[in-house]
């Protein structure tokens, strides 16, 4: 991974830049990985073992699963590109994660078995609510820096 650096007055030693998965942000590429790896294996099991079940429900987390992978890997990547990309992808995870927990809400017959997004991640502490808040703000801060 290459070190971003800023640059500083000439003869000067250049500083070096934090990067996304680095500091507070080693934080979001351990969830990330956690969740990547929980949805993703999750959700094959059960596309296996019983995908007529709730088709939709394991499709979702399926989906949750490639959104959370992306995620990690623009962390660990680093970069301007790398941070636009995993901003876009925890928008879109923040707006999967209100529409789907709203909708488990709404018409819970549709789910006859939960995703990692329903009830807002209930079954998830949550986290599925909050990673995306918290790595848009850290990816905001990332910006500035």
């Amino acid at each position: 991974m290459p070190e971003p650096v800023t640059t500083t007055e000439e003869g000067a030693t250049p500083k070096r830049r934090q990067g996304l998965g680095e500091g507070p942000g080693r934080l979001l590429v351990l969830l990330y990985g956690v969740f990547t790896v929980g949805a993703a294996s999750r959700s094959i099991a059960q596309m296996l073992m019983k995908f007529d079940e709730a088709p939709l429900a394991y499709v979702l987390s399926a989906v949750a699963a490639v959104v959370y992978a992306f995620i990690l890997v623009s962390l660990v990547r680093g970069g301007e590109t790398a941070r636009r990309l995993a901003t876009v992808c925890c928008a879109a995870e923040l707006v999967g994660v209100l529409a789907v927990g709203t909708w488990t809400l709404v018409e819970p017959s549709a789910f006859p078995d939960a995703t990692v997004w329903s009830d807002y991640g209930m079954g998830y502490l949550f986290l599925p609510v909050v990673l995306p808040v918290t790595g848009l703000i850290w990816l905001r801060r990332a910006r500035r820096a």
